[in-house]
């Protein structure tokens, strides 16, 4: 019988943080039975280490309860958790359809923290009015609504985000969008999520991610998407690197999420680092 973990990331409650699956081994597993249990759990994502190295390397691959995605930063966090709990805390490389993604854990007592660094980002080029009209349709936006000073772009980390930045912390609040058509939008342009955001001060964020392309509505925290926006940061010169921004999210689902974004000058990887907790039976 396959041995499914459940965890919350990027927080240190059960019942908060982003909920992922963790098959510590599913080297007997096609990929179309980890589809199967992906939708069985029903988390926006599980991991499946479906290779296991002697040198704390890892093949994984992700799937929400849709389809399987290149990357996915909460599920990455909640694996690295598991394997420290059940092998000790250390460094380790996992090898994901994105490129190798390198995650250093520590404990203290009971409490692991993991830190990953994506993928070498990249930040696409400015989109028109035309191309962002769709999404804002969808999601029930008007153009006046966005922070004029945080021009919408698609970013990647591993997998392509769209990031649109509202005016306003009560604009971000009131998510009630077609699912249908962001989803359409989202598959023809090939992005995971949509991650909306607001800044509070220079370093402080608030972020929402519709998931619709997973079958999910709504991500309560989005490791690869903030890997994303620190690469938007940096690459915008809207931060001074080194930093670290701190991105609250799920808080207006009632999963509260923090996730920590250090961003090194220079175009390398982005490190995002958060804590994952395992999730007792009667909250699974």
């Amino acid at each position: 019988m396959t041995e499914i973990l459940r965890l919350a990331a990027f927080t240190d409650i059960p019942d908060g943080g982003n909920p992922a699956g963790v098959v510590l081994d599913a080297t007997a597993l096609d990929g179309s039975a980890m589809q199967t249990i992906a939708a069985e759990v029903g988390y926006s994502e599980t991991a499946f280490l479906t290779r296991i190295g002697t040198d704390r390397t890892y093949d994984v691959r992700y799937f929400s309860p849709a389809a399987e995605v290149p990357f996915c930063g909460h599920a990455t966090i909640a694996t690295a958790v598991a394997l420290a709990q059940r092998d000790g805390a250390g460094d380790l490389v996992l090898s994901t359809q994105a490129g190798p993604v390198a995650v250093r854990t520590q404990a203290e007592g009971e409490d692991v923290t993991a830190t990953l660094t994506s993928v070498t980002p990249h930040v696409e080029p400015p989109l028109t009015d035309d191309e962002v009209a769709p999404a804002l349709a969808a999601l029930h936006w008007s153009a006046d609504e966005l922070d004029p000073q945080l021009a919408p772009r698609i970013a990647f980390a591993g997998a392509r985000h769209l990031i649109l930045a509202a005016g306003t912390r009560e604009r971000l609040a009131n998510l009630d969008y077609d699912f249908d058509a962001l989803k359409t939008y989202m598959s023809e342009r090939d992005l995971v999520t949509v991650d909306l955001v607001f800044r509070q001060d220079a370093t402080t964020f608030h972020a929402r991610n519709p998931f619709p392309v997973g079958g999910v509505v709504e991500d309560p925290a989005t490791g690869a998407a903030a890997a994303a926006f620190g690469a938007y940061l940096r690459a915008l010169e809207l931060v001074a690197p080194p930093v670290r921004v701190t991105i609250y999210q799920g808080e207006d689902l009632g999963r509260p999420s923090l996730l920590l974004v250090d961003l090194d000058a220079g175009d390398g990887g982005i490190h995002v680092t958060g804590r994952a907790v395992r999730i007792p039976d009667q909250l699974a």
